[in-house]
């Protein structure tokens, strides 16, 4: 629109009031530019004040009283699994003799098995084994499926649909029948050579058997973030300067997808636990001298209806881990997804 220029009248300069032609006719003196006094100001309604990603991540999860006090739970079950034994009079392997099978009592608070053992210190190991599987599960998944997802998201075209076939296809595979076959084949092999090894081969084909197959739903999700970030501004600006791909997706894409990457892991820790402790109660997992959670439960169904404590209290910490690492996600979730903001 072309102005044309206006003689100012004397009415105008002097009152500061100019109407412009072409335009609805408005006033504007001079006051109305003046600054607000300090009672004005304060009653302005200020909405929300200028916060981080993180602060305001964590102001909306510590909301979720559910998540932060499973969250706080999860701090007791840690060091009542890895401080626990060391304060406990008892090793999880020593056998008193003449307390075979006691029940709950003050020097035993959750009694004896059949040997003499303390079920206390041995529900403290046992559950330091499965939360140490849960999280290592969870780390090598998270490595693996990152680095996938990342990839397969962000070249797209047919190195993504080859790898998304692929991911398919190691949906249909049964996990089980994997560690089965792991367990016959390595059991001979790694015994042989490390005769006294710690871990065992059950906990070795529990990480390998994750590392194979669990990584493709973290693989998923990060793909389907990437696929939607590698389109933004930055991103495209980072390709106009010639970044190579690697640092577009180190420096650019995961930090961006950094929230979907935690959530993902979380809820992958007590999924990692529960199929340790399902594969140790049928034998398949840690096996003899170690002790996890489902080993415990294991062993104590020969005197189930007599001595029901021995399976109650494996199975209520299993239930409380997964209870809490849930929980715990479902708080991380809503407190990360910017859909949640309020």
């Amino acid at each position: 629109m072309n102005f044309k220029s206006k003689k100012i009248s004397e009415h105008e300069r002097n009152t500061g009031e100019v109407a412009l032609e072409g335009f609805a006719p408005f006033t504007l003196s001079v006051t109305d530019l003046e600054p607000v006094s300090v009672e004005e100001r304060e009653r302005q309604v200020r909405m929300r004040e200028s916060t981080t990603y993180l602060k305001d991540a964590l102001r909306r999860f510590l909301k979720n009283k559910m998540a932060v006090v499973c969250f706080f739970m999860l701090i007791l079950i840690a060091v009542f699994a890895f401080a626990g034994p060391h304060l406990s009079p008892y090793s999880y392997e020593q056998q008193v003799r003449g307390s075979e099978r006691l029940k709950p009592c003050l020097e035993h608070p959750f009694g004896t098995d059949s040997l003499g053992r303390d079920m206390l210190v041995r529900t403290m190991v046992g559950t330091r084994i499965s939360l140490t599987i849960g999280v290592f599960s969870s780390l090598i998944v998270l490595v693996i499926g990152t680095t996938i997802g990342a990839v397969s998201g962000y070249l797209g075209g047919m190195a993504d649909n080859i790898i998304m076939r692929f991911c398919e296809i190691l949906y249909t595979i049964p996990d089980v029948l994997i560690i089965i076959l792991l367990q016959i084949s390595l059991k001979s092999a790694l015994d042989a050579k490390f005769p006294d090894m710690a871990t065992g081969t059950g906990m070795i084909s529990i990480f390998i058997a994750f590392a194979l197959l669990y990584w493709v739903t973290m693989a998923r999700m990060v793909r389907g973030q990437i696929l939607t970030l590698k389109e933004r501004e930055y991103v495209l600006a980072a390709k106009a300067m010639g970044a190579p791909a690697h640092h577009i997706i180190r420096r650019h894409l995961l930090p961006n997808a950094i929230g979907t990457i935690i959530v993902t892991a979380m809820f992958q820790i007590p999924y990692a636990i529960f199929t340790e402790s399902f594969l140790s109660f049928i034998g398949l997992g840690v096996s003899a001298p170690m002790a996890s959670l489902g080993s415990l439960a294991n062993r104590s169904l020969d005197g189930l209806a007599s001595y029901p404590y021995l399976m109650f209290f494996p199975a209520m910490t299993i239930a409380l881990i997964i209870f809490c690492f849930n929980q715990f996600g479902d708080g991380l979730r809503d407190a990360l997804d910017p859909r949640f903001k309020e």
